[in-house]
């Protein structure tokens, strides 16, 4: 099954991590579960829909996002040597984008291959040499293809069908074998600062944290707990779980352009108090989680 064929969640559905009913949240689209605090986000996908390239300056997107993306990935690469029990390191990155991720894993010796559905992303991808396939997982694999470590970077959270997904990667691993989701948190202090002004009437930055309207909106916020409480159900345990900054003040300025749909005025007030933020970041939980689950 393809992640843009996935059947979309619905208003009264069962919370994915723990099966308790889900509530109304802030705006129409938006469900959080009572117990576990897992949150729904009734946003279609559309990649490869004009209509909804246009919402995003995929310049601006790359310098944005390019300096925090690479120093995370140092990280999650530091934390699969570390936890990794194979001397086989055939390496699977699921939406790999542009391709940063392949780069540095092929530089510590794995043997490396990326997936992207996005068109134009993986022309231009490919374009520079990479070993990526165009299609979604697990559709462009080959039947009996395995690896030894299978990534979603801030992938995970835009995919519908999240249990499907994860007894795929099962199938797909080796024994002992990592699954390494590095995601959005619902405890970050971005994230809850951007649910308080929503309840009091701005809710441009917490549209923006679901991205909303763009091709491929986040349809899930997880914390460590309801994150893992979705994947042990698919024969995986906890190996790792850490955080890693979320913003970086290099690049910032572009990180929240690329977003056409936006407002200047909007974007400069975010930016603006992002980087008057920047020094407190430290004290408060980072929006962006890393968990490595190992196939047991």
């Amino acid at each position: 099954m393809t992640v843009d064929a996935m059947p979309s969640q619905t208003r009264d559905s069962a919370c994915p991590a723990c099966g308790h009913k889900t509530e109304a949240g802030i705006l129409s689209w938006h469900r959080i579960c009572p117990k576990c605090r897992y949150e729904s986000g009734d946003l279609q996908p559309r990649i490869n829909d004009e209509a909804t390239q246009h919402s995003i300056d995929e310049r601006d997107r790359e310098v944005g996002l390019r300096e925090i993306r690479l120093e995370n990935f140092k990280d999650v690469l530091t934390l699969i040597k570390a936890n990794s029990v194979s001397e086989s390191r055939r390496l699977l990155d699921v939406g790999c984008a542009h391709g940063w991720f392949l780069e540095a894993a092929g530089a510590s010796r794995y043997s490396v291959l990326g997936l992207e559905p996005d068109a134009k992303v993986f022309a231009a991808t490919t374009a520079r040499g990479l070993p990526v396939r165009e299609g979604y997982f697990p559709d462009a694999l080959q039947p009996h293809e395995q690896f030894d470590v299978i990534v979603f970077n801030d992938v995970f959270e835009h995919i519908l069908d999240v249990h499907s997904i994860a007894a795929v990667c099962r199938q797909r691993l080796a024994p002992g074998g990592l699954l390494v989701l590095n995601l959005p948190s619902s405890k970050g202090l971005f994230y809850r600062l951007s649910k308080v002004f929503a309840r009091a009437g701005w809710i441009g930055p917490f549209e923006r944290l679901w991205q909303k309207g763009f091709p491929s909106p986040h349809v899930h916020f997880f914390n460590e707990t309801n994150l893992t409480n979705v994947v042990s159900r698919h024969g995986f345990s906890l190996a790792k779980s850490t955080e890693l900054p979320s913003v970086r003040a290099k690049g910032m300025l572009a990180r929240m352009r690329f977003d056409n749909t936006a407002s200047p005025i909007s974007v400069w007030i975010q930016y603006l108090g992002t980087m008057m933020l920047l020094p407190l970041t430290r004290l408060f939980p980072s929006d962006v989680l890393v968990c490595l689950y190992r196939r047991d």
